[in-house]
């Protein structure tokens, strides 16, 4: 095998092992934190610190990743992935689960959190031609996303089955937690054979953008810090409903148990993931930007939907076709901002809007905690999210809609 052949494919396994990890332990985190006897503000707060995290640790990963190394700062991440598990899986202390939320890359939503995606991107981004470059994001989150759904499913009806044979539920989902801590020594362990041509190559004849770099960015500062504002709008409005507060809200609603949970996320991460696959298509016909807006807002008008149906089925639903067109923005997204960048800006420019939604996420997640503590408000977060992720595409579309892809 071809060795840049190899890094793609060792990149997508990383993915796929990642992802799965997330989706294992996003459908009982919640739980779990209610479990270990924290009220519903305190899981919203410590969901937040999660994020928070995330911040810290991706800004400053993916700004330094290609000066020391991208190779280097994945094997970080999996070391704190590591790190994380193993705390939830030896102590239900909330003061020791909280800075391992905040340092340990654990993922709320079960989606992707932390700098490897970033630095996943740009060396993607190297190893393949431009003109491939949106079709390989597309397979990239196709693969996220069948993870996620298999991590989802997996992580649900085991903790379903550990009860059933005697395990109390903190028990059950101390386990799961431990499996994500499995995960990230594998992907330690295949992280290391990564080779240098995923590495950043330096670019020639770039003397007045080599002694002015802001946050790793020269001459793409604006374009990135707008689309980073827009982004961060975006995450905040994503923080209200992330998949560990969907699953908890339909437990509580409707009672519906850890097994039905996972299989309901894995049913719409599978469809999440092939709806990545059509927007490449959809991005060819029409443009990376209208395929952006054109598929997030119907989606996000299903969102406001859903607490307004009369029964869990039909919830169930509005979720899932939502799902079928809810991630068609996502490969578009990472491909435009690889796009209006150059080379040796990608990791820090990937960063730096990944760090801008990790923020803008940081405080959605602890307001949303705060609202469905009140049995009045137990269902307003889908309404702030569907409202304000409209707000974002609307801003989205007047500003780029004629930019350059």
């Amino acid at each position: 095998m071809h060795i840049v052949t190899r890094d793609i494919v060792l990149l997508f396994t990383t993915r796929i092992i990642r992802l799965f990890a997330y989706g294992f332990v996003s459908v009982v985190l919640a739980l779990y934190l209610a479990a270990s006897g924290l009220s519903a503000a305190g899981v919203g707060a410590v969901l937040t610190a999660t994020l928070a995290g995330d911040i810290f640790v991706s800004l400053w990963v993916t700004m330094v990743a290609d000066r020391v190394g991208r190779k280097n700062m994945l094997l970080l991440g999996s070391f704190l992935m590591i790190l994380a598990g193993l705390v939830f899986l030896l102590t239900d202390d909330p003061v020791w689960i909280t800075i391992a939320a905040i340092i340990g890359i654990v993922s709320p939503s079960g989606g992707e959190i932390g700098p490897f995606l970033s630095i996943e991107q740009a060396a993607l981004s190297q190893l393949v031609p431009d003109n491939r470059r949106t079709r390989i994001f597309g397979w990239y989150n196709l693969a996220g996303s069948f993870a996620t759904a298999g991590g989802a499913l997996a992580g649900g009806w085991l903790a379903q089955w550990l009860q059933y044979i005697g395990f109390s539920g903190l028990e059950a989902y101390r386990w799961i937690m431990g499996g994500y801590a499995a995960c990230g020594l594998a992907l330690m362990l295949l992280f290391v054979f990564v080779s240098r041509h995923a590495e950043v190559v330096p670019v020639a004849g770039n003397p007045e953008g080599a002694g002015k770099r802001t946050l790793g960015l020269h001459r793409s500062k604006s374009v990135v810090f707008k689309l980073s504002s827009l982004f961060a709008l975006d995450a905040f409005a994503g923080g209200f409903v992330v998949q560990s507060m969907i699953a908890w809200w339909l437990h509580v609603h409707y009672g519906a148990d850890e097994g039905m949970l996972g299989t309901l996320f894995f049913g719409a991460n599978l469809l999440a993931g092939v709806s990545a696959l059509l927007a490449v298509r959809l991005a060819d016909r029409i443009g990376l930007v209208r395929t952006m807006v054109f598929t997030h807002i119907p989606s996000n008008i299903l969102l406001c939907l859903v607490p307004l149906m009369p029964n869990f089925w039909l919830a169930v639903v509005m979720l899932l076709l939502r799902a079928c067109i809810s991630q068609m923005d996502v490969p578009a997204r990472q491909s435009y901002t690889m796009a209006v960048v150059a080379p040796d800006e990608r990791s820090a420019a990937s960063g730096i809007t990944t760090v801008a939604r990790s923020v803008g996420a940081a405080v959605s997640p602890l307001l949303g905690g705060l609202l469905m503590a009140s049995p009045l408000l137990f269902s307003v977060p889908f309404f702030f999210a569907g409202g304000l992720k409209i707000l974002y595409d609307m801003m989205l579309y007047k500003m780029f809609k004629d930019m350059g892809e």
